[in-house]
């Protein structure tokens, strides 16, 4: 294991992938210097770190090792794969993961409902005028609170996954 080879196959794999020093150090969570050190060969990134570069680059913990690809076919594959993933606009991502919401909490939705429409025949049975007046006040109030779930989720879906 040559400690120069495999810091020029990280510079590699960090300028292959379009990122500078100081982002790729961002996203693992260490500092450019660090970055630049082991790049120039003067340390060398302990197991953890290499599990996350292996995988942030699409290579084997081996790859990166022995400071070459020996399976270039695997490794365009898995980028292939990766841009496919994010093939979609972001709006596509948004309708996607509302619709997905809706599935999951379609019986939410129809007890919120049903309780509202209880709640109106109630008011209308029992001739309570003074709380027709709230009936568009708590309609609005469940379409808010309903909505409001579902675009913390969805944005939590769109953006977090993105991180990754």
């Amino acid at each position: 294991m040559d400690q120069v080879k495999v810091g020029k196959f990280i510079a590699y794999l960090r300028r292959r992938e379009g990122l500078t020093q100081e982002e790729l150090g961002q996203k693992i969570g260490v500092t450019n210097k660090t970055i630049s050190r082991w790049e120039n060969g003067n340390y060398m990134p302990d197991i953890e770190m290499l599990v996350i570069l292996a995988d942030l680059f699409h290579v084997s913990v081996d790859d990166l090792l022995s400071g070459k690809c020996k399976d270039n076919r695997q490794i365009s594959r898995k980028i292939s794969h990766e841009k496919k993933k994010s093939a979609f606009s972001p709006d596509e991502q948004l309708v996607y993961w509302k619709r997905k919401w809706l599935r999951e909490h379609i019986f939410f939705m129809v007890f919120s409902i049903v309780l509202f429409i209880a709640f109106c025949v109630f008011v209308y049975v029992k001739k309570h005028i003074i709380l027709i007046v709230f009936i568009p006040v708590i309609g609005f109030i469940i379409y808010a609170v309903i909505r409001n779930k579902m675009m913390i989720y969805v944005e939590k879906k769109i953006y977090d996954d993105k991180k990754r």
